[in-house]
C-alpha cells in the first residue's frame, strides 16, 4: 500500500524521485558516553531509485529529549552539514559524525537530508539516536584543584611570612 501511494505521488508529480528514493540507516540505535568524551556515529545514505540522485545535503539535528538539557548545536559537533556527491543508482554513501558531549543528559540525533535547491519536500530522515550522556562527579575537574588551593594557600603564607616580618622589625 506504501509502495502504491509513493508511486501514485510520484505519477502527480507532488514527490520527487530522488527525494522518495533516499533512505538512511545509522550504525547506532543508543550511544552512552561520559560528559566530556568525544565520539562518532556513521549514517549511511543509500539511494533506492534507477537513477542517480545528485545535489543533496545531509544535516544532523541535535534534540534534548527531556526538556532538561540545554543544546546548542555548533557546541556538539562542528560539522553538522555534509554536501552529498551524487549518489548512483542503488548506490550509497557513508556519513561520519564527529560529536562532543557536551551536557548530560538525554539527546536524540538524527540526520534529514534534503535537496539543496531548497524544493519543498519532506526531507528524508533517519531513525533517531539515543544518546545518554552521563554527568561525571569529580573534584579536580580539569587539574584545577592544585590551582585553586595552591594560590590562597600560597598568599596565606605570603600574609603570614610580611606579618612575621613586620613583628620582627618593632620587637628590634
Amino acid at each position: 500500500m506504501r509502495r502504491f501511494a509513493l508511486t501514485f505521488l510520484l505519477a502527480l508529480g507532488l514527490a520527487t524521485p530522488a527525494q522518495a528514493a533516499i533512505s538512511i540507516a545509522n550504525d547506532h540505535t543508543a550511544i552512552t558516553v561520559k560528559l566530556g568524551q568525544k565520539f562518532v556515529f556513521h549514517s549511511r545514505i543509500e539511494n533506492r531509485s534507477a537513477r542517480a540522485a545528485g545535489g543533496l545535503v545531509a544535516h544532523l539535528n541535535v534534540v534534548d529529549l527531556t526538556g532538561h538539557t540545554y543544546v546548542d548545536p555548533e557546541d556538539w559537533s562542528t560539522h553538522r552539514t555534509h554536501y552529498l556527491q551524487p549518489i548512483p543508482a542503488g548506490g550509497a554513501t557513508t556519513v561520519t559524525w564527529p560529536m562532543n558531549a557536551v551536557n548530560a543528559g538525554t539527546i536524540g540525533l538524527y540526520v534529514a537530508v534534503l535537496p539543496r535547491s531548497g524544493a519543498p519536500v519532506h526531507p528524508a530522515t533517519s531513525p533517531t539516536v539515543r544518546l545518554r550522556i552521563q554527568d561525571r562527579k569529580t573534584l579536580n575537574s580539569g587539574g584545577i584543584l592544585p590551582l585553586a588551593l595552591g594560590i590562597p594557600g600560597a598568599l596565606g603564607l605570603l600574609a603570614l611570612g610580611v606579618k612575621t616580618a613586620r613583628r620582627s622589625r618593632t620587637r628590634s
